[in-house]
């Protein structure tokens, strides 16, 4: 039988002749697209949506691009249209860490009294400074410092051009800094340097 496709594009490719060729798709991104989809909306969504994105992409196989060899943004664009039907519960969410101070996913992290104190109140902040965001701000600064992408794979997920996400991720991050309290005017490049913009 020979090796399996080692990029998505060909998985995907095969999988138009043999459907069970998908799964491999599955195996490589589930965990990560549920991962991203429960600190989006918690827990009780992320089962629904994960199997969503993958039925959808099922689905919608044949009209993949192939010349993108890896899936990931494309899994995460349509990840992100489902939760985009659910933004109501996300801000709620949100706007409950806010008051509260109480992170279900995040909880586990801080395993020390004294960082939970410090945690807490940067989380609360920081949930109602993402909870103000107009949601596609909001989903380019998650999809940018939750699941680690690029510009380019934002821009591929989201189906727009990478100076929208520049400007979207630029405009997300001058709104955090004011609500946190920070110099909206500090910019800081790439390798961490902090400028005035």
């Amino acid at each position: 039988m020979g090796d399996p496709p080692t990029d998505d594009a060909l998985v995907i490719q095969e999988s138009l002749e043999r459907p069970e060729v998908f799964a491999r798709l599955y195996d490589r991104h589930a965990a990560e697209i549920h991962r991203y989809v429960m600190r989006r909306l918690g827990d009780s969504h992320a089962d629904d949506i994960t199997a969503q994105t993958f039925l959808i992409a099922f689905r919608n196989r044949a009209r993949y691009d192939v010349a993108r060899a890896s899936a990931r943004p494309w899994l995460y664009g349509i990840a992100g249209n489902l939760i985009g039907s659910h933004r109501r519960s996300e801000v709620r969410a949100l706007r409950a860490l806010a008051r509260t101070g109480v992170d279900q996913v995040a909880e586990s992290w801080s395993e020390r009294a004294d960082e939970r104190v410090t945690a807490e109140a940067s989380q609360r902040a920081l949930a109602g400074a993402i909870a103000a965001l107009p949601g596609k701000d909001r989903h380019v600064l998650l999809l940018v410092a939750w699941a680690d992408f690029t510009y380019q794979e934002c821009a591929d997920a989201l189906g727009v051009p990478v100076g929208t996400i520049r400007s979207r991720l630029s405009r997300a991050r001058r709104k955090m800094r004011t609500a946190l309290g920070a110099d909206p005017t500090l910019v800081s490049d790439h390798n961490g340097a902090v400028s005035h913009g």
